[in-house]
């Protein structure tokens, strides 16, 4: 890297990427096939989350049952060591829509990375009953933030929330993105394997 440039910081969602998709796996447990829908089928967050909520509500799943769905969760297979090979090489932030209260267990498995994530609203009763976000577009703002303080940003993600902090990088990167992303966004590159990802990033690297 030429000395006069600033360095690179890399970004990255973390459902799908480093994890498992926790409402899908929530939807299993459950035998309730509507909390399958994620941030790859429905883009508006808020209507997705409110929809989330009623069902919980509706069937009185509460946030320990979440928890002892997400306790039971492993991370993707090759996720830590993929994510150990990036922090020997540059500074990295996970940028996610999930909340502290789920993401716990799961940072512990991949070594407590940095985390940007938003918190959850829960009542006496331990029922979800809203949510907080850090700051709306939080993964854009993120990024903008990040390069105001000269960082170059490599940035992946797999859904429809990812791609506004794709956008804002140096040089996004879908990975394992569904069709229909990947239609509707044919300026980012697409990876589907740690390997490929891999050989992005440290192109972009040197």
């Amino acid at each position: 890297m030429k000395p006069d440039i600033f360095p690179f910081l890399i970004t990255l969602d973390l459902e799908g990427v480093f994890t498992p998709e926790i409402w899908i796996n929530v939807a299993e447990r459950t035998g309730l096939p509507e909390l399958r829908l994620t941030t790859r089928d429905e883009p508006d967050y808020d209507k997705l989350m409110r929809y989330r909520i009623g069902i919980l509500a509706a069937h009185g799943i509460t946030l320990a049952d979440i928890q002892e769905v997400i306790a039971g969760m492993g991370v993707l297979p090759g996720a830590r060591e993929f994510l150990d090979w990036l922090r020997s090489l540059a500074p990295v932030v996970i940028l996610s829509d999930t909340f502290y209260e789920f993401a716990a267990p799961l940072m512990a498995q991949l070594g407590r990375p940095t985390l940007f994530c938003n918190m959850l609203e829960v009542d006496e009763r331990g029922m979800i009953t809203g949510y907080r976000l850090r700051i709306r577009d939080g993964k854009r703002e993120a990024v903008q933030a990040l390069k105001a303080l000269n960082f170059r940003i490599i940035a992946a993600g797999d859904s429809y929330n990812d791609t506004t902090m794709l956008a804002a990088a140096d040089h996004g990167i879908l990975f394992r993105p569904p069709q229909n992303v990947i239609d509707e966004f044919p300026q980012f590159p697409v990876t589907h394997e740690y390997d490929e990802l891999k050989a992005i990033i440290n192109g972009l690297l040197k």
